[in-house]
Order: structure tokens, then C-alpha cells, then sequence
């Protein structure tokens, strides 16, 4: 027999059978576990990541990209054309830019830079830092800072900028302007290296080392790190 409700003593828990039979005790239950769902709910609603910010619109592009543009023109000449060609000689383009792989990003902005300037078939003198670590020495002295990165554009004698005022530059259809009047690409590759740009050193063989009776092994001055000159066929000279 169950015990009547007004015999259970004050303070005292009921009987483990009366609280899983009875329906007061499971509709407690119930509403308690109800209560725990909400609160779970409310607290996944208070942890929930903060929206993701639209992109920037494509006008807001375009005025930042003609901003950078006017800025860019009222820097003075002596800060522009620090590598420039002499009076007189053609209008050409300088890449610097990697081949390596190492770091991700630098490598996609190089291969798109590359590719957009391509896309204009003209000449570019391509100066791959992974071939030649002298070329890392002459664009930290061009832009004057310890630390550079890529790829960095020079049209006509002027410093353009890296990957992201490149993309900018060309979206909003500007590129095109700096780029007329260099001299077109040629439609072949060059015999000499094969589009390499780099050929062995003919006074080391490669080895970036040569002996000599008095002096035994010494590294070799005519070439890079490499042991790779330019090619004389189709590289620009150094300036």
C-alpha cells in the first residue's frame, strides 16, 4: 500500500517508486528539463560568432584606387625615379618577384602579377629574386627599407607598388595607361636561355668557384650565388 501523502514527514525526501510514479513529481521533472533546453539555447544564441563584414563595395574600390593614384603622382621625381632610365632610352617595365614556393601568399601574388602583366604582351624585365639574391640587395636600396616584400612593380622608371595596387590598378582600367609605349614582347623564346633569363657562368661551369696555383679555391666574381649570369640575349642590364 502507498502511503498517503499526509503521513510523508516534513523535510524528508518521498520514496525513490512515489517520485517516478507520481504525476506531480515527473511534470516537475519535465518542466525542469525544459527550463535546462531554453538555457542551453540562450546561452548558444550569446557565444554565436559576430556577423562577417560585406566587401567593400566595387565604388568604394575605384575611389581608393584613384586616391592612391593622385598621391602617387604628386610624390616629387627624385623619389620616383630613383632606377630610372636615362633620357631618351625606351619605356619598360621592372618585376621583382619570386619563383619559390616557400611562403603561399607570396608566391599567388607573384604568379598573378606575372599573369596580369603578361596578359598586356609587352616586354618585362623579370627579376627573379630565387636566382639572384643581388637583385634582394638592389630593391631593398631602391625603396630604402630592411624589409621588402613581393612582388614590386616598376613601369617607366616609377614605382608602382605590390600585389594589391596592381589587382586595384587594373580593375578599375587603369594599368593600361601606364603601360602603353613599352616595347612589345617578343613572340618566341629566347635561344640563348630558353625564357630562363639566367645561363651558366662560362669562367666557373656552375660552380660559383675557381682555383688557381697561388690562391687554391676561390668563389668566383663573374657570376651569382648560383653561379648564373644574365643572359646577355635577352635580359636588360642592371640598373
Amino acid at each position: 500500500m502507498w502511503l498517503p501523502w499526509g503521513t510523508i514527514p516534513r523535510g524528508k525526501a518521498a520514496p525513490s517508486s512515489l517520485a517516478t510514479k507520481s504525476p506531480l513529481y515527473r511534470s516537475s521533472s519535465i518542466t525542469s528539463s525544459f527550463k535546462d533546453v531554453h538555457d542551453l539555447l540562450d546561452e548558444a544564441a550569446a557565444v554565436s560568432p559576430a556577423p562577417v563584414p560585406k566587401a567593400a563595395p566595387v565604388f568604394h574600390r575605384i575611389r581608393s584606387a584613384c586616391s592612391a593614384l593622385r598621391s602617387w603622382r604628386a610624390l616629387p621625381t627624385s623619389l620616383l625615379d630613383p632606377h630610372g632610365l636615362p633620357s631618351g632610352k625606351e619605356k619598360r617595365i621592372v618585376l621583382y618577384f619570386t619563383s619559390l614556393r616557400v611562403v603561399r601568399k607570396t608566391f599567388e601574388d607573384c604568379r598573378t602579377v606575372r599573369s596580369i602583366l603578361h596578359g598586356f604582351r609587352v616586354a618585362i624585365d623579370e627579376r627573379d629574386l630565387s636566382m639572384d639574391m643581388g637583385f634582394l640587395v638592389e630593391l631593398k636600396g631602391i625603396l630604402g627599407q630592411r624589409q621588402v616584400s613581393l612582388p614590386q612593380v616598376f613601369i617607366g622608371g616609377r614605382y608602382i607598388g605590390g600585389a594589391d595596387e596592381i589587382r586595384r590598378l587594373h580593375e578599375v582600367g587603369e594599368l593600361k595607361k601606364y603601360v602603353d609605349g613599352v616595347l612589345p614582347a617578343t613572340a618566341a623564346a629566347c635561344e640563348g636561355c630558353g625564357g630562363i633569363r639566367f645561363v651558366l657562368c662560362q669562367n666557373c661551369n656552375g660552380s660559383h668557384k675557381v682555383y688557381t696555383e697561388k690562391a687554391g679555391f676561390r668563389c668566383c666574381t663573374a657570376c651569382n650565388e648560383n653561379g648564373l649570369i644574365r643572359c646577355p640575349d635577352c635580359s636588360s642590364p642592371t640598373v
